[in-house]
């Protein structure tokens, strides 16, 4: 075999190897040869997509597969073209090494992530190609974090939620419940302070819960499927008979959590806060507000601005019931099957293929 060595690399620019819309990437395509050899061209590709399937069962025998693609962006270089007259070039013996440099475009785009019913990929590839021979690819992926939508609606304006149950089983009275969150964005690893008013006009003692989860949401052919997954949970002190409680409750957004995705139209990836009253022998009244996670960068990347304070106390908000509106590390690759992306942060959080018993068809 004439080539011996067929690879792409390129150079991380920081130390979680993670690039964002508007970086270049550069690199390198390294080709060996064990002697002087004719090409017909090298190319270079920079691609970025999404894909989705999965299979739904009806009956026994019958199932049917529901599939999408998306694609954001392709680009092509030349890195070598024939030059000579009989449409070919010529390398030399040894190893050859052909440089690139390929900016990510700079536009909404979606993150890279992968379970095992969809993923979004940002990848390289290079293309050896030689007259009469298969052509020869190489390929790496790279972890793109997009950066933050600073134009989806009411992101960084107060969320509100108010809820009201009347007890009857086993007790009696009625409970309301009042709930500000000072705005829906958050960034990696901020406090959320979640303000609260409960009235437990009843003869039972209430505890206030609080979950934070996942949901991802895959759309194909018309259909969606919906897999949700907690994140972390949290709970108050219990409020007793005939009482009323006004506080604040801290939730820390986890540093490594992946951020939220929602520039697809074929794999969302978002975030609810689920506030629940646990009241014993009755069925608990609950509110679910949407939180945005916004990612942070590090320095050699574009930073976003910081997130302003709404400015607005509690007790504004006890008058407003709304309802719930090249040193560097290298990344290689060469004549190796689909992978996933290097992972996002220090810590896999979740299952990447969940038990496709908990699915659900909506939430």
């Amino acid at each position: 075999m004439t080539v011996t060595h067929f690879t792409i690399e390129y150079d991380s620019i920081n130390s979680k190897n993670t690039f964002t819309n508007g970086d270049t990437i550069t690199g390198r395509v390294i080709v060996e040869v064990s002697k002087e050899t004719t090409i017909s061209s090298l190319v270079f590709i920079g691609k970025g997509e999404a894909r989705v399937r999965w299979s739904e069962h009806y009956g026994q025998y019958q199932h049917h597969v529901y599939w999408q693609n998306e694609k954001y962006y392709e680009v092509k270089h030349y890195l070598l073209r024939a030059s000579r007259q009989d449409g070919t070039e010529v390398i030399k013996k040894g190893r050859n090494v052909f440089p690139f440099s390929f900016q990510i475009p700079d536009r909404k785009l979606p993150s890279t992530f992968t379970s095992c019913i969809g993923k979004i990929i940002h990848k390289l590839k290079a293309e050896l190609k030689q007259s009469m021979k298969l052509s020869k690819k190489a390929k790496v992926h790279f972890t793109f974090v997009s950066k933050p939508d600073m134009e989806i609606p009411g992101l960084m304006e107060p969320l509100y939620g108010t809820k009201d149950k009347t007890v009857r089983v086993f007790s009696s009275g009625t409970i309301s419940m009042d709930v500000r969150i000072e705005r829906m964005g958050f960034m990696q690893g901020e406090d959320m302070k979640v303000n609260m008013e409960i009235n437990n006009q009843s003869n039972r003692a209430v505890k206030p819960k609080f979950l934070l989860y996942e949901k991802r949401s895959f759309f194909a052919q018309g259909r969606r499927r919906v897999h949700t997954n907690n994140i972390l949970k949290d709970k108050m002190k219990p409020i007793a008979p005939s009482c009323r409680e006004v506080g604040t409750q801290v939730i820390t957004i986890p540093p490594e959590l992946p951020s939220s995705n929602l520039n697809c139209s074929i794999i969302k990836v978002e975030y609810r806060l689920k506030i629940e009253l646990d009241i014993k022998y009755s069925a608990d009244p609950e509110m679910k507000l949407p939180i945005v996670i916004m990612p942070v960068f590090e320095s050699s990347q574009r930073r976003p601005a910081p997130l302003p304070s709404s400015g607005i106390g509690f007790e504004g908000f006890k008058s407003a019931k709304n309802t719930e509106s090249s040193s560097s590390p290298r990344q290689h690759a060469a004549f190796r099957p689909d992978e996933p992306p290097p992972a996002y942060g220090a810590h896999q959080m979740y299952p990447l293929c969940p038990d496709p018993g908990s699915f659900q068809s909506s939430l």
